[in-house]
């Protein structure tokens, strides 16, 4: 039943612990379960030898159909998708019965439902429940056994079978409970992995468009300051959007193809530019420190990109400051960025709210080990972001000023 070469079949086989979809497979599982049903010839045989009498006879056939019926329900249904407890006893109650009642009155050929009552057990109970059940049940055959033929026969030819059965079947039910759990877990990890990758996309886009879309506004405003009095610097200006715009096409594009990568040399020019071009007059080191991470570095950059936008969206500053330090505390030594700004924070606004920007930092930060700190105070907004230096990197010279 394994699903090996289901691509190249019109209609797959139905894989274990699933339940049959289509009529083909239903027929394809009742013919692997029927297989077992070879055992019932005993009873089948009984019945057309004619030792009973037609009442008997038909009672016989009736007892038989209704017990396959159930035994069938039960083996088919209840391995992919449980029945009520109750009705699972219920039924279990009922094959015995039949079982008993049967053996008891139409002699020793009827003791092999017992076997199909101890694989029922295994299929449908808890292990420790069903360990006794089975128990119990091979019990009973013997003690009935006794009684219509010698014991000698029924321990060999049905006891062994009907333990043998019950227990493999005990087997087969956990494995099937095993592959269906792996399966919701394959599901699960593959959703997990779906919803990482659109936060990494909504979380990249959101830093990419809000700081060249930010950078597009201020520049349109500026040339149209500019367009009646200086037309030249205006038509400076518009080149620049036409620049900033096509790089941001750019970086959208390589963010989608998973290929962009940012640098934190580039994110500082870029964030001395949008700085001056919103007239904040901006300190910011000429270069960045060497041998950072390829993952420390990139996290950086973000986290400059998106502290800038904010600067000039939300602060009101006329001045920023931008520092790279390398730092020592007592959980070792730590490469500290930092962003400030002298905007006043708004009436009765004592701390920022944390937003889709600030939450995606942290986030980034956490990956390579990092912290992000906010500070609002009176003369400005303060943003740290520490990320752990490796061990060797103490000796590599860091700029950290203008």
């Amino acid at each position: 039943m394994s699903p090996v070469n289901q691509g190249h079949s019109e209609e797959p086989a139905v894989r274990i612990g699933l339940s049959p979809e289509t009529r083909r497979q239903m027929l394809q599982k009742l013919m692997w379960v029927g297989i077992w049903l070879a055992f019932m010839s005993a009873p089948i045989g009984d019945l057309l030898d004619g030792n009973h009498t037609t009442v008997a006879t038909a009672l016989g056939w009736f007892g038989l159909v209704g017990f396959v019926t159930v035994y069938l329900a039960l083996v088919l249904r209840h391995t992919a998708r449980p029945m009520a407890t109750a009705t699972v006893y219920s039924l279990l109650g009922l094959l015995a019965a039949v079982a008993l009642a049967l053996s008891l009155t139409l002699g020793a050929p009827w003791l092999v439902l017992f076997v199909y009552v101890s694989v029922s057990c295994g299929a449908t109970l808890s292990p420790g429940l069903a360990t006794w059940a089975i128990l119990v049940t091979t019990a009973a055959m013997t003690a009935i056994g006794t009684h219509v033929t010698h014991v000698g026969d029924v321990v060999p030819g049905l006891a062994i079978p009907a333990l043998l059965g019950g227990f493999a079947m005990t087997g087969v039910r956990h494995l099937i409970r095993t592959s269906v759990e792996l399966r919701e877990a394959r599901a699960t990890v593959a959703q997990l992995a779906t919803n990482e990758e659109r936060l990494r996309m909504a979380r990249d886009l959101h830093d990419l468009l809000g700081h060249s879309l930010s950078l597009i506004t201020l520049k349109s405003e500026l040339a149209g300051r500019m367009l009646p009095d200086r037309p030249e610097q205006a038509a400076r200006e518009v080149a620049d959007i036409e620049r900033v715009g096509r790089q941001a096409l750019a970086d959208v594009r390589a963010a989608v193809s998973g290929y962009r990568r940012v640098t934190l040399p580039a994110e500082l020019a870029g964030a001395r530019t949008v700085l001056n071009a919103a007239g904040i007059r901006a300190d910011v080191p000429t270069e960045a420190p060497e041998g950072l991470p390829a993952a420390a570095e990139e996290v950086l950059a973000w986290v400059l990109r998106e502290a800038a936008t904010n600067v000039v969206r939300h602060s009101g500053a006329r001045h920023c400051a931008i520092t790279l330090d390398a730092s020592q505390t007592l959980d070792g030594r730590f490469l500290e960025l930092r962003v400030r700004d002298d905007g006043k924070p708004r009436p009765g606004a004592s701390a920022p709210v944390p937003g889709h920007g600030l939450t995606g930092l942290r986030e980034r930060l956490e990956k390579v080990s990092g912290v992000l700190e906010t500070d609002a105070g009176r003369k400005g907004f303060t943003l740290t972001a520490r990320i752990p230096l490796i061990p060797d990197a103490s000796e590599t010279p860091l700029v950290s000023g203008p």
